[in-house]
């Protein structure tokens, strides 16, 4: 195996987990909103970009399902590109 091989095996688990983490959030709601848009996008996403989603993946259910329902706007501090691009998928779906 080359180091190739080993960056994209890396990049492959770190797809997998993230995917396992946008279905299993603790709440059916955000499980929904998250977990498509995972299944989706994660293919396409650099390092860059799973790492701003590993923090959306940090935020607290109820807040994440206010801002992706447009209950609440996102607050500035958590609007990040990963972000709008879920909101974005959001409004298409």
């Amino acid at each position: 195996m080359t180091d190739a091989d080993f960056r994209h095996d890396d990049l492959d688990t770190r797809r997998k987990r993230l995917r396992y983490r946008a279905w299993h959030r603790g709440t059916k709601e955000a499980d929904l909103l998250i977990g498509p848009f995972a299944d989706s996008e994660l293919a396409n996403m650099d390092h860059n970009q799973m790492d701003d989603f590993e923090a959306v993946l940090r935020l607290p259910d109820p807040a994440l399902v206010r801002w992706l329902t447009g209950q609440e706007a996102i607050p500035d501090d958590a609007n990040s590109p990963v972000m709008k691009w879920l909101l974005a998928f959001q409004t298409k779906s």
